[in-house]
């Protein structure tokens, strides 16, 4: 039998804590929880997910993301009251890989533990080969890409995207189809998220023609 997936709650209010390890205990994970951003740290190297609060009574959580994302740390799912489209978009670009904002209902909530935690890289270890795409080289079971020989610096849900076009070289992709492969159930997917996520994405590849863009469709990565 597999091990139970580890979920890190960082949240202050006890009481919201309490009830969101209960819910998820209910379903088989196993959880901890802090409530505040110093104590993170004891904990991030043992779960898979981290549930994250955002208001931190010692720091800003954008911070404690930001930072798990420089480790190569666990899969993070944002949980707070910071609504804004402002938040949502920082949160993203800072490598959460879904953002739920306060209240949440519980059954939305477990699905997108759920959602976050099928492409957890322990989920997803392949055997597959680096595929070779004009400059670019995507290598899955090393969950690397260079480009003119350079490593890029990519959250895991840039990769998780690059991935998934780089499978079909050369062939146009659905939104639908990204959504599916990367957060498990395209309609648990924020759309905006794979816009932010793209935008970012094709910054960083910075080669006209590598990454295109098929309007109202998807999109193509193939030899420039």
């Amino acid at each position: 039998m597999a091990d139970p997936v580890r979920i890190l709650v960082v949240e202050d209010d006890d009481g919201v804590a309490q009830a969101i390890r209960a819910a998820l205990a209910t379903h088989g994970y196993r959880t901890t929880s802090v409530g505040r951003a110093v104590d993170v740290w004891q904990h991030v190297h043992d779960a898979d997910l981290v549930l994250l609060d955002l208001g931190l009574p010692d720091g800003d959580g954008l911070e404690v993301l930001r930072r798990i994302r420089r480790i190569d740390g666990p899969g993070v799912l944002v949980l707070t009251a910071r609504g804004t489209e402002r938040d949502v978009i920082r949160g993203l670009r800072l490598g959460a890989d879904d953002y739920l904002v306060k209240p949440v209902r519980l059954g939305e909530l477990l699905a997108r533990v759920e959602a976050v935690r099928r492409r957890l890289p322990a989920a997803t270890a392949t055997t597959e080969e680096p595929v070779r795409i004009g400059p670019l080289t995507v290598d899955p079971a090393a969950r690397t890409a260079t480009l003119h020989g350079e490593e890029l610096d990519l959250t895991a849900k840039e990769f998780d995207i690059l991935a998934v076009l780089a499978r079909r070289p050369g062939a146009a992709v659905s939104r639908q189809q990204v959504m599916d492969a990367v957060w498990g159930d395209a309609y648990l997917a924020v759309s905006r998220s794979l816009d932010v996520h793209m935008a970012h994405l094709r910054t960083k590849l910075d080669t006209p023609g590598l990454l295109t863009t098929i309007r109202g469709f998807g999109y193509r990565l193939g030899e420039p």
